[in-house]
């Protein structure tokens, strides 16, 4: 590889990153903003809430990293024409394809992870992810205790928290106890948290007192306490049985599902498998299509943004059709080769274009005929 195709490399992949981790990060902060109420309403830590949204930047990365080649290619072929370094390659005698090499090693490293993110990365976080909401789905802080209200562990448990805070902390508890027949008990606690254990889902209630009267007698008892242990674990909801989405499967499952799994369902997994596929080939696609518009020295400023406005309209409408043919594969199986079909056909057009192949059936000219 020579000075000038390192040149073009580094600028690229500099370019790449930085828009890549640009963008990544402004769509991770809008989903972080929208799970906020696992911290607020759902009374989670900060590292899970944070655990949760982090799992899910993969999944981010993989739709971006097309436009953000894309957009790395444009900016380095638009400054390359801008300071007529474009101008100075083509006049030396560089072939397109010398010019092409430093862009087609990027695209195919950036293919490569892009095909390994979707086949495994992917659907292992999401997998994580799955298995964290369910668990909170099944938490009793979440589903029972409601903030400033009586709740009504069963007929004869009441408890009240005035206040939950971040990190499954409670504060102001009141539980009226009446299970014990002939005995009504009441534990008041400045704090409490519910824990966890191997023998079950304990509230710990700090810094309160348990006040218990027995019918017939005309006093009660009260303990004060540093430290109370209340066994949760009668009205702890059971464990809940964690279900995938075909997105969180691996390969193995999706090539291969269950003999229970028939008919259109089967479909669907075949299709998310396609899909996961054919996301290697839209990074390649973008490029050639950037390359393929913006790769030849344009001396006019409105030829050079007519250019870069086609080539935006054209990876929007090759993106849009893969959508399509996703949804459409998961019915109707011919619509299976036309999603490899679509992008490389985008690909090689693009590059046939840019690289000057003539067309054979052209007839050449004529030369004048000598005087």
């Amino acid at each position: 590889m020579g000075a000038l195709q390192r040149y073009i490399l580094r600028s690229t992949a500099t370019a790449f990153v930085a828009s890549l981790v640009a963008v990544t990060g402004i769509v991770w902060v809008s989903q972080a903003l929208r799970d906020f109420d696992l911290m607020t309403a759902k009374g989670q830590s900060f590292w899970t809430f944070l655990g949760i949204t982090l799992l899910a930047v993969p999944s981010f990365a993989l739709i971006v990293t097309p436009f953000a080649l894309f957009g790395a290619v444009v900016f380095v072929l638009n400054r390359l024409n801008t300071d007529s370094e474009l101008a100075a390659i083509s006049a030396a005698g560089v072939r397109p394809v010398s010019l092409l090499s430093p862009f087609l090693i990027l695209t195919l490293i950036v293919s490569l992870a892009a095909g390994a993110m979707s086949l495994s990365a992917i659907p292992a976080s999401l997998r994580v992810i799955r298995e964290m909401l369910t668990e909170i789905r099944a938490d009793i802080v979440v589903n029972i205790l409601r903030e400033g209200e009586f709740t009504n562990l069963d007929n004869k448990v009441t408890l009240h928290v005035r206040r939950r805070e971040a990190g499954a902390v409670l504060t102001g508890l009141l539980i009226d106890d009446n299970r014990n027949k002939g005995e009504n008990t009441v534990y008041t606690a400045e704090r409490g948290q519910v824990l966890k254990t191997g023998d079950g889902t304990f509230l710990l209630l700090q810094n309160g007192a348990m006040q218990r009267k027995v019918a017939g007698e005309d006093d009660a008892s009260l303990v004060v306490f540093d430290s109370y242990a209340f066994d949760l674990s009668p009205f702890a909801a059971d464990e809940t049985a964690v279900t995938y989405k075909p997105r969180e499967l691996y390969v193995s499952e999706l090539w291969n599902p269950t003999s229970t799994v028939k008919g259109q369902t089967q479909r669907r997994l075949r299709a998310e498998l396609h899909e996961r596929l054919v996301s290697a080939l839209y990074p390649i696609a973008f490029m050639c299509i950037a390359f393929g518009a913006l790769s030849r020295p344009r001396t006019t400023r409105q030829g050079r943004f007519a250019c870069i406005i086609l080539a935006i309209v054209s990876i929007m409408l090759l993106r849009l059709a893969g959508l399509a043919l996703v949804n459409l594969s998961k019915t109707s199986p011919w619509a299976v080769p036309l999603l490899y079909a679509v992008p490389l056909t985008a690909s090689a057009g693009a590059l046939l274009s840019a690289i000057g192949i003539r067309n054979p059936f052209r007839r050449a000219p004529r030369r004048p005929a000598p005087a």
